[in-house]
């Protein structure tokens, strides 16, 4: 999970943005906690096509 779309209970700010103490331990909390936070959709989705791409390659070999 990334914090991008996450609001602030405490100052109704985006998380993202750490403008209080507690975005700012929500936020460094979130990046400890999944080593993948930083993954966006996109990468995914790159990453995805990479996969098939190379299973492609090896059916087209074998």
């Amino acid at each position: 999970m990334t914090c991008d779309r996450l609001v602030c209970a405490n100052c109704a700010g985006p998380v993202s943005e750490g403008r209080c103490a507690v975005c700012r331990a929500n936020r460094e909390r979130l990046h400890q906690e999944s080593p993948f936070g930083a993954v966006t959709p996109a990468t995914l989705m790159a990453l995805l096509i990479a996969l098939i791409a190379v299973a492609l390659v090896i059916r087209q070999a074998a």
